[in-house]
């Protein structure tokens, strides 16, 4: 790896067990605050929405500065505010400083995205956003597990210690190795918001938001899947979702290469296709452990497949509003993340098995699918002002 791009790597570390460990902490700190699990589970809602609202804002307050100098300050309130929940008192202070602690994750993965691909190599633009990435599967194979165990066993305010510690790690690293790019230079935030106004980062978005949250419907109750239908024990799934977070590092690796080599907008595509077939055998085989464990491998890695085109598919798209597009789709990532939970919980409340969410989530990535052809068939269809059809015209640039 690129020693400049550890830093980035560290952060999504950080981030990836902040966001994913509380989805396991949820029975220790209801039980420890006093209030019902359905509760609890209102403090993941709560970094979800704090990421919605903190990754466009704080692109548009800090875009103006140089992005080293961005990351560092959005990795200090990641760790004050992790500090914050270690320490808080009751469920409400906790809640607050759950909404806080979710501020600066979709600045802080818009940002690096930005410059992983402007210090990448000729062609490999988004090989280096993968490996920021990377550190969200790392989370999920070691920091997650862990930080799951030491709330069991010991204190869940222990394991946001462990985040604020990595944190800190991040922090310096960021301040010795990241280089010192140059501030985007007579930045117009109005020219900037425009990206907005354009139908296809609408399409972008939707894209994300809705396809992605196929895989949150596979995720969000992979443990009832695994326990009541496969029937594992409740032991076997932290080895469960380390063995998924293992697919989704294999993944996200393979995902760089695919979009780099193709496009990002085709790499989407044919992703997200294959995740409609992934989920669907997902539904039929999970009566089966062996095949339960290879579709948990399997799925894992196509979801995270996506993760680096879909980013550099909307920077791509941003000319000159890299970094505030590069934050809006990590908010519609966790807009997926909410839709995915919701809808893949609708057949469970009517009756339906735990196989049945699988489904859902296949319809949800059938429509991102929809979505990213749309795009690519806009985009070969529209000349440029030099009258090159877009498509054609970045095969030639590219």
């Amino acid at each position: 790896m690129n020693k400049s791009l550890l830093p980035l790597t560290l952060g999504g570390l950080g981030i990836g067990i902040t966001e994913f460990v509380m989805m396991g902490l949820l029975p220790d700190i209801a039980k420890d605050l006093n209030v019902s699990i359905p509760r609890a589970g209102h403090l993941i809602s709560a970094y979800a929405l704090g990421v919605v609202i903190g990754a466009p804002l704080l692109i548009m307050i800090a875009g103006k500065y140089p992005p080293k100098k961005i990351l560092i300050a959005l990795m200090v309130m990641f760790t004050v505010f992790n500090a914050f929940s270690a320490f808080a008192p009751t469920f409400d202070t906790l809640f607050i400083a759950r909404l806080l602690s979710g501020l600066p994750h979709g600045a802080f993965f818009g940002v690096g995205s930005v410059v992983a691909s402007r210090i990448a190599e000729k062609g490999k633009a988004a090989q280096a956003v993968s490996l920021m990435f990377m550190g969200l599967t790392i989370a999920n194979i070691v920091g997650v597990p862990l930080g799951t165990f030491i709330g069991h066993n010991f204190s869940w305010r222990i394991s946001f210690a462990v985040v604020v510690f990595v944190g800190l790690v991040t922090l310096l690293s960021l301040k010795l190795w990241l280089p010192a790019l140059e501030a985007t230079k007579n930045r117009d935030l109005k020219a900037e918001l425009s990206f907005f106004k354009k139908r296809d980062a609408w399409i972008i978005i939707f894209m994300i938001s809705i396809g992605t949250g196929g895989l949150f419907t596979w995720y969000s109750y992979i443990a009832p899947l695994m326990t009541e239908v496969a029937g594992f024990s409740p032991n076997a799934v932290t080895y469960i979702l380390m063995l998924a977070g293992l697919g989704m590092m294999v993944g996200n690796y393979i995902g760089g290469i695919l979009a780099d080599k193709f496009s990002p907008a085709k790499a989407s595509a044919a992703l997200l296709l294959t995740m409609v077939v992934t989920l669907t055998i997902v539904h039929f085989t999970a009566f089966s452990q062996p095949l339960a464990l290879i579709m948990t491998f399997f799925t894992g890695a196509v979801s995270f497949a996506l993760a680096a085109p879909i980013q550099m598919l909307m920077i791509q798209s941003a000319k000159g509003s890299e970094m505030l597009a590069a934050s809006a789709s990590q908010a519609s990532f966790n807009i997926g993340n909410a839709l995915g939970a919701f809808f893949g919980g609708l057949p469970l409340v009517y009756g339906f098995d735990y196989t049945s969410p699988a489904y859902v989530g296949a319809a949800m990535a059938l429509f991102g699918a929809f979505f990213a052809f749309w795009l690519i068939k806009r985009n070969a269809a529209i000349p440029t002002s030099d009258g090159i059809k877009a498509k054609e015209k970045y095969v030639v640039l590219h």
